[in-house]
């Protein structure tokens, strides 16, 4: 599961660390580049290049948004849920992402393009609500401009 590539950018990432337990995330991000998200497989292959168990390091991968443990579309849409977003149409928004892609929260639509996530704080509280897409944030939204934004992902 390890190429040679990803095995010199994790060493690469290893060398600027004072242990090797200290790049793993860098080690997840990098192989989630590579294949889309992080295997079973994976995860056990990182832990033993990184001399980790597999239960420390998928706490690791678990813990954060943006690592994927299961596949995901080539779009990943993260929804804020924030108090503020929730205050400014949170639900609306949510629904409406959820009936044009027709899919629920933690799916992914029948082509592979989309998966929908939800994510605590996007940090856009004053242009609530927000979504990001892959990197791409978008604010102030409304039902008008997910429809525009969606369109721009294919």
């Amino acid at each position: 599961m390890l190429t040679e590539e990803i095995k010199r950018k994790i060493e690469a990432e290893i060398e600027t660390c004072p242990n090797t337990q200290c790049a793993c995330i860098d080690a997840l991000q990098t192989v989630q580049e590579q294949y889309g998200w992080v295997s079973d497989e994976s995860l056990k292959a990182i832990a033993q290049f990184l001399d980790m168990t597999v239960d420390e390091l998928d706490s690791v991968a678990t813990f954060y948004d943006h690592i994927h443990r299961q596949p995901v579309g080539r779009h990943v849409i993260f929804v804020c849920d924030s108090v503020t977003c929730w205050i400014m149409g949170f639900e609306d928004i949510r629904d409406h992402l959820m009936k044009r892609l027709g899919i629920g929260l933690g799916e992914t639509t029948s082509d592979g393009r989309f998966t929908l996530l939800p994510i605590e704080c996007l940090g856009l509280c004053e242009h609530a609500p927000a979504i990001m897409i892959d990197e791409d944030r978008h604010w102030d939204l409304d039902r008008s401009k997910i429809d525009i934004i969606l369109e721009q992902y294919k």
